[in-house]
This record gives C-alpha cells, sequence and structure tokens, in this order.
C-alpha cells in the first residue's frame, strides 16, 4: 500500500526538521545524517524515506554512497503557502503592539 505523504505532517516531526536543517547547508549520507541523533538508524532511514517522498529532499548517487540534499524549490513553495499567514499575525501583533504603547502612555 502507497500512502501519499503531506508536507506539513512530515515537517510536524522534531527530528524531520532537525534532519531538514542538517542538510541544508550540505549534503549528507544516512550515516552522517543517523550520527547525529540518539535513535536507531533504521529510525533515521524511516524519517529520510517520508522526506523524500514529500519531495523536500533528493537523493543523490555517488559512487555506493547516497546523499540527501535539500530540494529548495518545494521548500520554497511551503514557504510560499505560509507567507500569508505570517503577514497576518504580524500585522496582528504589530496593532497590539500599538495599542500596548497607547494604555502604556495614558
Amino acid at each position: 500500500m502507497n500512502l501519499r505523504r503531506d508536507v506539513f505532517q512530515a515537517i510536524a516531526d522534531p527530528t524531520r526538521r532537525a534532519i531538514l536543517l542538517l542538510v541544508a547547508s550540505q549534503s549528507m549520507t544516512a550515516g552522517a545524517i543517523a550520527a547525529n541523533f540518539d535513535t536507531a538508524r533504521p529510525t533515521v532511514s524511516k524519517h529520510l524515506q517520508i522526506l523524500t517522498e514529500c519531495e523536500l529532499l533528493k537523493q543523490e548517487q555517488n559512487g555506493r554512497e547516497i546523499y540527501y540534499n535539500i530540494n529548495a524549490k518545494k521548500m520554497k513553495e511551503v514557504a510560499d503557502f505560509i507567507e500569508p499567514f505570517r503577514q497576518m499575525w504580524d500585522d496582528r501583533f504589530n496593532k497590539l503592539e500599538a495599542i500596548m504603547k497607547k494604555y502604556k502612555s495614558k
């Protein structure tokens, strides 16, 4: 059975977010990624599989090693989706700050 993975379910997991942060700056093998966690390597492999299925990570074979890279295009899609919400909350907090300054000055 092939499950369709949701990007937001994938990034909801703190370990997967940590993996994304690790590979954001450089390509890494599964072993190098797993070395950063106190969990079993098969557990990290499962996280990598989920991130790859969601297209947040890309695999690149170099000899016998598979390197994982961040998929910047997919990450931009996620960021673009979230941006209107970030702007909305920034506006709300700015309005709240203005109200608080008014009351503080009285």
